[in-house]
């Protein structure tokens, strides 16, 4: 059996994960933590109820599983209220969702979805008519790129250059207003590239200058903008972390914040973009304490720290989600976390 374990942020204390099931279990709730705002990031934006406490609503979706870690996740809402995301049934099997603003709850798998363990379909990003964008994973574990139309209509696609043994292949995370799509891959020599898929159908590859070509190296396209911007990251060949942003032309511009550190594991790690391209997320410095910063369209990069966050290895302050008045979300850890953040993609050993 394949040892694998997350791309992004693994701290001193990492081990490697005994089953698939407890693989694709850390890579999605960590998607969930991470990456579902910063999906829907250019959608939409924050608003605050005046005078009153806020409304909560739980559902869980038809077949999900009761017992541990099994259950119902959302990972991206749009601007009319439709959520998506994905569940994991009483077999451990993932399949996928959407709940209209209205509470109904449809379920889905896509055309070859495995049905075993930590197999089936995961639902990452939903954009504002409806439209899904996810992976799923097949019989063989091979991961493979779906996109949903708002009428139900499902089209499987791979990314030229996609693996295809076990926990290789294609996931998508990110669909913009248009319904541009852009994830990453992880090919026969377990190196990650980015991809971006054209309402077309159309797929473009593509790694930032500087990414490294070893094992669990590459580059990862993390969340695009109605422009078609995308932001992510790549790991060099020493194994740090640095920012780049897409523009729609294709051109790459890599950058890091201020105070990142340059060796193994530490650096900059963007996660969302807004329709304006200003990008948050957070960066890692010499001593692992992370900090949030935000980097405007003109290239300016402003640093933060929140309210009470922990000031040791592994403490800190992240950026996840930046809307289109600036206004950033995210986390302050106060203990240090060693599964912090994970692409949606594993990596065999």
């Amino acid at each position: 059996m394949t040892n694998a374990m997350p791309l992004v942020l693994s701290g001193k204390k990492e081990k490697s994960l005994s089953n698939r099931t407890q693989l694709i279990r850390t890579a999605v709730l960590c998607l969930c933590l991470l990456l579902a705002v910063a999906a829907t990031a250019q959608q939409r934006g924050i608003t605050e109820s005046t005078g009153s406490e806020p409304t909560f609503t739980t559902f869980e979706a038809p077949g999900s599983g009761t017992g541990a870690s099994q259950g119902t996740i959302p990972f991206s809402i749009n601007t009319a209220g439709a959520v998506t995301g994905m569940f994991q049934d009483t077999s451990n099997a993932y399949h996928g969702f959407v709940r209209a603003v209205t509470g109904t709850i449809t379920t889905f798998d896509a055309p070859g979805s495995g049905t075993g363990a930590a197999q089936g379909t995961v639902s990452f990003s939903i954009n504002p008519v409806g439209d899904i964008a996810g992976t799923y994973v097949d019989a063989s574990y091979v991961y493979h790129g779906f996109g949903r139309a708002a009428n139900g209509k499902i089209t499987a696609f791979k990314a030229p250059g996609a693996g295809t043994g076990a926990h290789q292949g294609t996931v998508p995370i990110s669909i913009n207003t248009t319904g541009v799509i852009a994830g990453t891959y992880l090919d026969s020599s377990n190196v990650y590239h980015g991809f971006v898929r054209g309402a077309d159908g159309e797929i473009a590859t593509f790694k930032a200058p500087g990414a490294g070509t070893g094992k669990s190296q590459g580059t990862v396209a993390l969340s695009i903008n109605a422009a078609g911007a995308i932001a992510g990251l790549y790991r060099d060949a020493s194994n740090a972390f640095h920012g780049f942003v897409r523009a729609g032309n294709g051109k790459i511009t890599t950058f890091d914040a201020k105070g990142a550190g340059t060796g193994s594991k530490q650096g900059t790690l963007p996660i969302s973009i807004n329709t304006g391209g200003d990008i948050t997320g957070l960066y890692r410095d010499a001593s692992y304490l992370l900090h949030g910063f935000a980097r405007a369209a003109n290239g300016k990069i402003t640093t933060f720290e929140g309210p009470g966050a922990g000031t040791g290895a592994y403490t800190g302050t992240g950026g996840f989600s930046i809307n289109a008045a600036g206004d950033i979300a995210g986390p302050t850890w106060t203990q240090a976390m060693y599964f912090t953040a994970s692409c949606a993609l594993p990596m065999a050993r």
